[in-house]
């Protein structure tokens, strides 16, 4: 299995981006994913998820109304779209497939495959 995450730019802050995540594998439809960031300085950590179906979905309070997450099963693609960003979204966005099938875990060290990352700038 493998995850490429993409969309990330340069943004004024209240604007918008749309993150993606192609998950290739056949195993797509079996876990969670979720996106997690890392600016500069702080740690990896977890923004949103989606579960297995794509019904059951995750936020960090810090982005919950503004960021929705979502998935496409058939094909294996999940996407983050990101809205009213601010300054303090400017970071580092992954992807990563749960290590858990039948729950959205918001630690890293629960997640085994990671996409290699996407760059998110906001500002002005």
């Amino acid at each position: 299995v493998q995850l490429q995450a993409s969309g990330g730019g340069l943004v004024q802050p209240g604007g918008s981006l749309r993150l993606s995540c192609a998950v290739s594998g056949r195993t797509f439809g079996s876990y969670p994913i979720s996106w997690f960031r890392q600016g500069p300085g702080t740690e990896r950590e977890f923004v949103a998820g989606t579960g297995r179906g794509g019904g059951s979905t995750s936020y960090a309070a810090s982005v919950e109304g503004r960021f929705t997450v979502s998935r496409d099963n058939a094909a294996n693609t999940v996407t983050l779209q990101m809205n009213s960003l601010k300054p303090e979204d400017t970071a580092l966005y992954y992807c990563a497939r749960s290590r858990i099938q039948y729950k959205i875990p918001t630690g890293p060290a629960l997640y085994d495959v990671w996409g290699q990352g996407t760059l998110v700038t906001v500002s002005s």
